[in-house]
């Protein structure tokens, strides 16, 4: 490419994630763009990877429960870029509780099935939205599988019987050495978390990575015979969802888990590939307790930035928010 219409190329890319970030992370990131402006020039960087580098960290959308969810997906690149023809995908929301939706104690039922549509669309063999409920389970799967019926009658499932899981290993655990697994979530190629936004009693808030207990057997066990957070960090060593599409279009901020508590409605929808980064910043934009908290004050997020398993130093990643 002639050296003038690379200037013109980098200009223009400048310009565009210009109007992607505010004036500090720009900067922050302006260094950056120098180095691979100068390595584009030579010719060692061509321009696909440069347009790559404008995906977000985070997506955040605010509006409608369907349209914020498909907006923060498409914002990552779409579900085409989590989802490839012919895989086979679970989708994990909250679904462990009964109560209406404006309790927030499960996830939204029309984000649930934005997600399935994008699935659905992006080619996916078999899509199945999984959940091991703390309560009687029809009861509490019923929102979800009505919104998702369009779609077919066994999608949305609660697994209650121990030969639906099958036991696994878990290398270099620090609390948690095996479990049993949903099979499903262990012959599919693609799991997404879809976590309603909530307080925990125990863990302080229940988000992507608390989610993921309700994909194994025996839960219980790690709130009485391991450390319940280091477990929590184990078990998200083997079960890595390739999307997490955090719920916070209604926020249980208090008497979380179950409810009813104090619920607030930002109309937000938050997605990203790195879970931790999600639920970093998902603890950062709301009020718990009553009170604004640091991620880093939730034990299994700060253990799993240190391990490594994601980042929850949200100041330092690229944040995309869209207002609908």
């Amino acid at each position: 490419m002639p050296k003038p219409l690379i200037e013109r190329f980098l200009f223009g890319l400048e310009e565009h994630l210009r109007g992607l970030m505010n004036r500090r992370d720009f900067m922050k990131t302006h260094a950056r763009g120098a180095l691979m402006a100068a390595a584009a020039s030579s010719g060692v960087l061509s321009p696909g990877p440069l347009l790559g580098a404008a995906v977000p960290d985070i997506s955040v959308a605010v509006g409608g429960a369907a349209a914020a969810t498909r907006k923060a997906v498409e914002v990552l690149g779409g579900m085409k870029a989590f989802v490839k023809r012919g895989e086979r995908v679970v989708v994990k929301p909250n679904m462990s509780f009964t109560g209406s939706v404006m309790d927030a104690v499960n996830t939204h039922p029309e984000v649930v099935r934005e997600i399935v549509a994008m699935c659905r669309e992006a080619g996916a063999s078999r899509v199945r939205v999984l959940d091991h409920t703390l309560r009687p389970s029809e009861k509490c799967i019923e929102g979800i599988k009505d919104a998702c019926s369009i779609f077919g009658d066994d999608l949305v499932q609660a697994l209650e019987k121990k030969d639906f899981y099958r036991e696994v290993e878990i290398g270099n655990a620090q609390s948690l050495k095996e479990t049993d697994v949903m099979k499903d979530v262990l012959e599919s190629e693609v799991l997404i978390a879809a976590p309603v936004a909530k307080s925990h009693g125990s863990t302080g808030v229940s988000l992507s990575m608390k989610g993921m207990m309700g994909l194994v057997w025996n839960r219980s066990i790690m709130h009485w015979r391991y450390d319940l957070h280091n477990s929590i960090v184990d078990l998200c060593t083997i079960l890595k969802p390739r999307l997490v599409v955090i719920d916070a279009t209604r926020v249980l901020t208090t008497e979380g888990p179950g409810g009813p508590g104090k619920v607030i409605t930002p109309g937000t929808v938050i997605a990203s590939r790195d879970m931790v980064a999600a639920d970093a910043y998902t603890v950062q934009a709301f009020e718990w307790y009553g009170k604004k908290i640091g991620a880093d004050k939730v034990k299994h997020i700060r253990l799993a930035h240190e391990r490594r398993i994601g980042r929850m130093d949200i100041q330092n990643l690229n944040v995309k928010r869209t207002v609908l």
